[in-house]
């Protein structure tokens, strides 16, 4: 009888690829075994994998290489390591904060009829977590999954707010920023006097600097690992309807912040 370990560590999740890479495939489920213990043998692996043992340690080799197995020096069995733990708490943590963001989100959406976003920074991208469309006619795409440059995105750059110049310097090297649009910013020092004035404000903005015709404001969460956003067409965009978009992110991120942990 198959253990459930070992069900859980051979399962697919779509079509075989065209080009099946042996080593990698052994080696994801090698990682795979972790799910339902808490560790793992160099003899379990080569009987699971139906590899030589000599096979076997090079692939737990590599994996203790980039951090994500670790062995016990004493007992010599394997659990998981530090990248390992960090990818699953990151994702975690993600999923987490979608779900208690979720409904002010939802709320948000409601409130403004315009499209929401969630988004968290990664290095010099931004990845949407979650986004809601606007049910209007004329309105701004969903960006669920999606990633954009930080510079050209308000929010992006109400997250790059949060960094000191030389923590900037470190992901800018260059002094040239590649552009989305002709309204974009396009280099580093542009980028940092604007942040200054989104950590002014407490708030960040992008006028069609990410997509011709549409006008974005975004706040920051507490904790400084995502922000709040929305959307807007520049039609739609005056003055007065940027003060209602400002109350109601300020309002929605009020409230998310009284979520976190």
């Amino acid at each position: 009888m198959t253990e459930p370990n070992d069900i859980v560590a051979a399962r697919e999740y779509g079509p075989v690829p065209q080009y099946p890479i042996e080593s990698v495939d052994n080696a994801l489920r090698a990682l795979m075994m972790l799910v339902e213990r808490s560790e793992i043998r160099l003899t379990e692996v080569s009987s699971h994998l139906s590899v030589a043992s000599s096979t076997a340690h090079r692939l737990l080799a590599m994996l203790a290489y980039r951090g994500l197995v670790r062995q016990d020096p004493q007992t010599k069995a394997y659990r998981s390591g530090p990248s390992l733990d960090l990818l699953a708490f990151s994702v975690v943590g993600r999923l987490d904060i979608r779900v208690r963001a979720r409904p002010v989100l939802e709320k948000l959406n409601t409130d403004l009829r315009e499209t929401v976003h969630l988004g968290r920074l990664d290095r010099t991208q931004v990845d949407f977590v979650d986004s809601i469309e606007s049910s209007q006619a004329l309105r701004v795409s969903a960006r669920l999954g999606a990633a954009m440059p930080a510079h050209c995105t308000s929010t992006g750059k109400a997250l790059l707010a949060a960094l000191t110049d030389e923590q900037l310097d470190a992901l800018y090297p260059d002094p040239d920023l590649a552009p989305l649009t002709r309204h974009s910013i396009k280099s580093k020092q542009s980028l940092k006097s604007e942040l200054a004035t989104v950590r002014r404000r407490g708030f960040a903005t992008s006028d069609e600097e990410g997509e011709e015709g549409v006008i974005s404001m975004a706040v920051p969460l507490r904790g400084g690992s995502f922000a709040l956003a929305a959307s807007v067409p520049v039609s739609r965009m005056d003055t007065d309807f940027r003060d209602v978009v400002l109350e109601n992110l300020l309002t929605a991120k009020a409230e998310i912040d009284e979520l976190l942990p």
